[in-house]
C-alpha cells in the first residue's frame, strides 16, 4: 500500500481545499535583498497552500483569534499561505533554503522550477540546499517528475535531528494518521538523495556566513539560519514564524500545524525576541509578499513589519 495517500482523504483534506483555488496565480520572483557588499537573498515562489483554517487556528481561543484577525484585515474562511523560498547567491555559493513541494502535493504549489526559470537558473546550478525541515511543501520538491534529484551537482544539508526523525521506520506508525503520508513521503526522497546528504547540529556554521539555529516543534528538528555577509544579518526562520499576525502577536497560542505545540511556542518567542532585540531582518517561508520584513516587539507581543522589495 502507498501510503503517500491517505492525507487525500483525511481530516487535512488538502486536495480539496486547494480544488477551490486553482485559479490563484503565483508571482515567479518576489524579493531581491542584498546582504553584505557582494551577496544577495531572493525570494522564490513555490506557490502557495491552500488548508482548512481551523487546521491551523482550530485550538486557539476563537473569541480572542477572531478580534486578532480582525484588526489584520484577515479572515478565517479561506487559509492560503505564500511559499516562499530563500536563495542565497555570493559569487561562489548558490544555495537553496528547502526544495518547496513538487509536483505531487498541492496544485496550488509546486512553482519553484517556473521562478528559477524567471531568473534563468538551472537547477544544475545550485550548488547547496538546505533543509529547515522535512514537511510536503519543504522536501516533496527535492525530486523531478521521475523522482530523480532536481538538484544533481548540489550537496544536500539536513539537521541530524530533524533527518533521524523522518528516517526513524517508527515515525510513520507514531506520528498520526493524518501525517502518515508526510512520514512516508519524506523517507522516500530522503532514501534518493542520502549519499549527497552532509549533516550539520545547531549552532553549527554549515557554510561560511551561514549558522544553523536551532527552533524546534514545528518538526522535532525545525532549523532556523542565520546568514552573516559584512555587517549585514538576515535569519531564514522557516515554518518557525508560520503567518503574519498570531504567530507574532500571540506565540504562545499553540498551532495546529506544530507536531509539538509547547515546544513550537517556546521556539517562537525565543526566535522573536532574538531577531526583535538584534534588528534583524527575517525571510519566512509562509510569509507575505515575498517574505522579508523585520520584527518590532511591542509590549509583550511581536509585531511583523513586512518589507515588500
Amino acid at each position: 500500500m502507498n501510503r503517500e495517500q491517505p492525507f487525500t482523504r483525511r481530516a487535512f483534506l488538502y486536495h480539496g481545499a486547494c480544488l477551490a483555488a486553482l485559479g490563484a496565480q503565483s508571482k515567479p520572483l518576489l524579493a531581491n535583498l542584498q546582504i553584505g557588499a557582494a551577496a544577495q537573498i531572493t525570494t522564490l515562489s513555490d506557490g502557495n497552500l491552500s488548508l482548512p483554517p481551523e487546521m491551523v487556528f482550530g485550538a486557539m481561543p476563537q473569541r480572542e483569534l477572531e478580534e486578532l484577525m480582525t484588526r489584520y484585515g484577515a479572515d478565517l474562511i479561506r487559509y492560503e499561505p505564500e511559499c516562499n523560498l530563500a536563495l542565497y547567491r555570493d559569487g561562489e555559493n548558490t544555495v537553496l533554503f528547502d526544495a518547496g513541494a513538487g509536483p505531487d502535493f498541492m496544485a496550488t504549489s509546486g512553482k519553484l522550477v517556473d521562478s528559477l526559470d524567471a531568473i534563468e537558473l538551472s537547477p544544475d546550478e545550485i550548488t547547496h540546499v538546505v533543509f529547515t525541515h522535512a514537511h510536503p511543501d519543504h522536501i516533496w520538491g527535492v525530486l523531478d517528475d521521475f523522482d530523480d534529484p532536481l538538484f544533481p551537482n548540489a550537496s544536500h544539508h539536513f539537521g541530524r535531528k530533524e533527518w533521524d526523525f523522518w528516517w526513524n521506520p517508527a515515525t510513520v506508525d507514531s506520528i498520526g494518521a493524518d501525517r502518515a503520508a508526510f512520514a512516508v513521503g519524506a523517507k522516500r526522497r530522503m532514501q534518493v538523495i542520502e549519499d549527497k546528504v552532509e549533516f550539520f547540529d545547531d549552532g553549527q556554521e554549515i557554510l561560511p556566513g551561514i549558522a544553523a539555529r536551532a527552533s524546534y516543534g514545528h518538526t522535532p528538528g525545525h532549523m532556523a539560519f542565520e546568514i552573516r555577509n559584512g555587517s549585514d544579518v538576515v535569519m531564514v526562520v522557516g515554518d518557525a514564524l508560520g503567518n503574519p499576525h498570531v504567530a507574532f502577536e500571540r506565540p504562545d497560542w499553540h498551532s495546529g500545524t506544530d507536531q509539538d505545540p509547547d515546544t513550537a511556542a517556546i521556539a517562537r518567542k525565543s526566535l522573536l525576541d532574538q531577531v526583535s532585540h538584534e534588528q534583524m531582518k527575517i525571510v519566512g517561508f509562509h510569509l507575505p509578499d515575498g517574505g522579508f520584513g523585520q520584527v518590532e516587539k511591542t509590549g509583550s507581543a511581536y509585531r511583523f513589519i513586512g518589507e515588500p522589495l
